[in-house]
């Protein structure tokens, strides 16, 4: 199964849902993430919290929706932050759809604890739903029920 995380970006929350899932993933589950407007780099606190946490970097990189044409999602999950106003971008396919809206770690101001404390809080975040869903039945689940579960994860 292939989840695709979107973001507007692509540099920070989707990136870090994408090494986070893969790094948790069993065999058969894959992610990949994109942008509506990548940056064409992922930000540094981003890749040195995912290192930080253990999680691999490698091959992580800012991307548009060309990077994943030639073979399409089963899901797509947007993490943008609906409440605060962004625009979440849409993909137009097939793919099962869910909103799993995070709160932008790269917003917050501060000194350095509170910004590192908040990327740590987002990364956390991730991890309690990304093991969430792959605590799901799948075998068991028709459409319908995935994106209800898919929809109550988001609310972890």
């Amino acid at each position: 199964m292939r989840v695709l995380f979107m973001c507007t970006a692509n540099s920070c929350r989707s990136i870090l849902s994408e090494a986070l899932f893969n790094h948790l993933a069993p065999e058969g589950f894959e992610a990949i993430s994109s942008g509506s407007f990548p940056k064409g780099q992922v930000l540094p606190r981003s890749l040195t919290t995912l290192q930080q946490a253990g999680i691999s970097t490698e091959g992580l990189s800012s991307k548009g929706n060309e990077a994943f044409e030639s073979n399409p999602p089963d899901i797509v999950i947007t993490v943008c932050d609906k409440a605060a106003g962004e625009v979440c971008p849409v993909y137009f396919g097939p793919a099962l759809k869910s909103h799993w809206g995070l709160e932008d770690p790269s917003d917050v101001l501060g000194d350095e604890a509170a910004i590192e404390a908040a990327f740590r809080a987002t990364l956390a975040r991730i991890e309690l739903r990304c093991r969430a869903f792959f605590a799901l039945p799948f075998d068991s689940l028709g459409s319908d029920e995935l994106r209800r579960e898919l929809d109550r994860i988001a609310t972890l």
